[in-house]
């Protein structure tokens, strides 16, 4: 489990972060949800050691994150920013083998090997191997970007906006495979997204962010409410239940 207890972020005069504590299950996925500058993005940042707080802590397990060394946090979380963008011309198998730097610094040992191959077939990723990313498409780009992510074998994923300019069908094969690493290898998967409907129909649990605060925690049931969407996001909502899990209508509600 990881803790962030009273955290504040300030930039200048500006605070982004405003005394934010939270819980985030282990081996759960869970979506930070929240209108544009609601701080979801510079939290998850400060879970990833990649900005530092102006105050408050963070703890993986009862461990302060700040005390834990470089390689051995690297071994345990793993993040993937938003957009991110390599200029060296690779292909779909040097990227993913970045994932094992924190193991092998470098030289890849036959572990490394496997656990390259296995985060490409996890996302069925094979006949990409060997092309460049440059070839690629966006979503096949994002897709091979988080094959790195899982090789690096951690046990928490921080995912910055995975699904960011993906069409529809690649974001719900990353979705898919974020769920089926709960599900099936018991990571703990915590991302940001826009899109509300994906994060009720995958997430085990949900955190609502507005004006740099927490609003809302809970289970998708207890958070993804009209009430609650309407007054996070100020606009009207119309939420039915199927057979899947909610189904969110925010363009024509009256």
């Amino acid at each position: 489990m990881i803790t962030v207890h009273d955290l504040h972020k300030t930039y200048a005069a500006k605070a982004v972060l405003n005394a934010v504590s939270v819980e985030f299950p282990a081996r759960r996925l869970t979506s930070l949800i929240g209108p544009n500058g609601a701080g979801k993005t510079t939290l998850l940042m400060s879970m990833a050691r990649l900005l530092e707080p102006s105050r408050g802590e963070i703890l993986i397990g009862r461990q302060r994150i700040a005390e834990i060394p470089t390689r051995e946090y690297a071994k345990r979380v793993a993040t993937l920013r938003q957009a991110p963008d390599f200029n060296l011309r690779l292909t779909v198998e040097e990227l993913v083998a970045f994932g094992r730097f924190p193991y092998s610094r470098g030289t890849l040992t036959e572990q490394d090997r496997q656990a390259v191959d296995d985060a490409i077939a996890f996302l069925e990723l094979q006949p990409l191997r060997q092309a460049y990313l440059d070839e690629l498409s966006g979503g096949q780009r994002q897709m091979s970007f988080l094959a790195m992510t899982i090789a690096q074998q951690t046990d928490l994923l921080l995912l910055d906006e995975p699904l960011n300019n993906l069409d529809i069908k690649h974001a719900v094969q990353i979705m898919r495979a974020l769920r089926r690493l709960c599900d099936e290898q018991g990571r703990t998967v915590i991302l940001v997204v826009h899109d509300i409907n994906f994060a009720a129909s995958y997430s085990d649990y949900i955190v609502a962010m507005k004006r740099g605060a927490v609003q809302y925690t809970g289970s998708v049931a207890e958070v993804v409410t009209e009430a609650r969407m309407s007054e996070l996001y100020g606009l009207n909502f119309e939420i039915t239940q199927g057979r899947h899990g909610r189904l969110c209508n925010y363009f024509n509600p009256l």
